[in-house]
């Protein structure tokens, strides 16, 4: 997994883990799969996903990402920004 700075191009990857059985998911579906830019790092944190569940988990990198409104929702007039918290395992170079 990468580290990113801040004004890197990033993608979050387009997977669905809660299709292949019960799982506790911070990533909002509709930034699965888009573009945006890393604002900043906001640390490292206990990964949710594996708490929720009581189990152990893995310190890992948290980022603030940036997306353009339009990007996810097309019939969106305003130039708008979305702000998401996502997790480093989460995202990919774009």
């Amino acid at each position: 997994m990468s580290e990113f700075a801040p004004g890197t191009r990033v993608r979050v990857r387009l997977d669905w883990p809660e299709l292949r059985g019960p799982v506790h998911i911070r990533t909002p579906h509709y930034v699965r799969g888009r573009e945006g830019t890393v604002l900043r790092p906001l640390g490292r944190f206990a990964n949710p996903e594996d708490l929720a569940f009581a189990r152990p988990a893995a310190v890992l990198p948290l980022y603030h990402v940036r997306f353009e409104q339009r990007a996810l929702w097309p019939e969106v007039v305003a130039a708008d920004e979305v702000v998401v918290e996502i997790f480093g395992p989460w995202l990919e170079a774009a």
